[in-house]
């Protein structure tokens, strides 16, 4: 659905305001609701963007490098914590796990060796392998969130190692074209912007080179476009469960580490960032090359996502990132979404509503009820935290709150009413002044 005409007004304002303000030669940004797009604004003409105008996405290239780590993980072919020793034997940092790699905790310095950022062509995966040294530990793993691209390079040798395919044909196969992302490309393709630095005193461009970084890749080579990045956010919002569990995208989208510790307003998971704003947390990442800055945030819960791409080493006065969040909660803020209707359910079994109402431990007051599904939910009067799904007679498996996971059994008197639930030791009883 396209947003209000107020709504796609204030938005479009915001990206002309970063494109004048900042000097961006160009500038676009996409909204995608509910896995469709639902406004592109654009501003700036070098050139005049459009939906299908390719721009370099830089380390948004790591959240699909770590979707294909994932994949490989729940295909049982690597875990989380193997060490890299395990699939790159040899390496002397070969002690830093696999986990540590994607969240950027192995404490490996941030670029590998050479001069990749100095607009130079990447190196192969051989040359990057013999660079390593154990000096390239630049904190004890685990430590402190320290950001790394060569951490990337690595984790693209471990999938070339693990499946025996290159990393850039692994990800054709495996996410770009299964999910029709047809833009987006190792080398540009055109129609793309080409990418430039604002000279600061005369506002004159200087055109980047667009280098392929070789075994870097996996950190940040990819070109795409609003309407490519558009689908991949709306994977991340809700992703298709042939080409990855949604269970194993909320795995990577729980923190690993807080990189802000003075405010906590951001983190990182595996692979995924993570940005907090007010009570709202973001999925997404920042991405940048010589002559290119890019943005992608999603709010999971909405399966809202805004997109952002500039043709330039970034804007003055603004950040490619923020620009995108900033977007994205005033979409939420103005439409938000709609819940979903109430429906009267069927009656419950007998021994379900049996449990329902109130329920006490140490004085304080709870209240269960069963919804819709089936699912015991209810928590502390007001508070309703707990859900638990039934698994067996008398038994229930937590799926929410301070109980999620774990097991609640229904504990019955002589004549079989539920006198207690035993919530994994907390036994609630059907009297404040009742003991278990």
């Amino acid at each position: 659905m396209p947003l209000l005409p107020e709504t796609a007004r204030q938005v479009d304002l915001l990206v002309a305001r970063a494109q004048a303000e900042g000097r961006g030669p160009s500038l676009a940004l996409g909204v995608v609701r509910d896995a469709r797009p639902a406004h592109l604004a654009v501003a700036g003409e070098t050139p005049r963007p459009d939906g299908d105008l390719q721009y370099r996405v830089g380390s948004i290239t790591k959240t699909m490098t770590a979707v294909l780590v994932m994949q490989q993980r729940d295909a049982g072919r690597l875990a989380l914590d193997d060490p890299l020793d395990a699939h790159l034997p040899g390496t002397p940092v070969g002690a830093v796990t696999v986990r540590q790699l994607l969240g950027h905790v192995s404490g490996l310095q941030r670029e590998p060796d050479g001069d990749w950022w100095e607009r130079a062509e990447g190196t192969d995966l051989a040359t990057l392998l013999a660079g390593l040294t154990p000096d390239k530990i630049a904190h004890p793993p685990h430590f402190v969130y320290h950001y790394s691209n060569l951490a990337y390079g690595l984790l693209g040798a471990v999938l070339e190692r693990t499946t025996g395919t290159p990393w850039a044909d692994l990800l054709t196969e495996r996410l770009l074209t299964p999910l029709g992302m047809r833009r987006t490309t190792y080398h540009p393709a055109q129609p793309y912007a080409r990418g430039y630095v604002v000279h600061p005193w005369d506002e004159t461009l200087r055109e980047e080179p667009r280098t392929d970084t070789g075994a870097m890749a996996p950190a940040g080579q990819l070109w795409s476009t609003v309407e490519d990045l558009g689908r991949w956010a709306a994977f991340l919002a809700d992703p298709d469960p042939a080409l990855l569990s949604p269970a194993t995208l909320t795995e990577m989208c729980a923190p690993m580490v807080i990189n802000d510790l003075d405010s906590w307003t951001g983190g990182h998971g595996l692979g995924i960032e993570l940005y907090r704003v007010g009570d709202r947390v973001y999925a997404g990442h920042g991405g940048s090359m010589p002559g290119y800055v890019a943005g992608l945030a999603v709010h999971r819960p909405t399966r809202t996502a805004v997109v952002t791409f500039a043709n330039s080493y970034g804007l003055r006065g603004h950040h490619i990132g923020a620009l995108g969040r900033e977007a994205l909660t005033l979409v939420l803020d103005a439409e938000p979404a709609a819940p979903a209707p109430w429906r009267p359910a069927d009656p419950p079994a007998a021994d379900v509503a049996a449990l329902t109402g109130r329920w006490w431990w140490m004085g304080g007051e709870y209240e269960f009820r069963v919804d819709a599904s089936g699912d015991l939910v209810g928590g502390l009067a007001g508070k309703p935290l707990l859900r638990f799904t039934p698994e067996g007679p008398d038994r229930w498996r937590g799926r929410s709150g301070p109980q999620d996971g774990e097991i609640l059994t229904v504990i019955r008197d002589g004549s079989g009413t539920p006198a207690a639930l035993d919530m994994a030791t907390f036994v609630l009883t059907r009297s404040p002044d009742q003991t278990p």
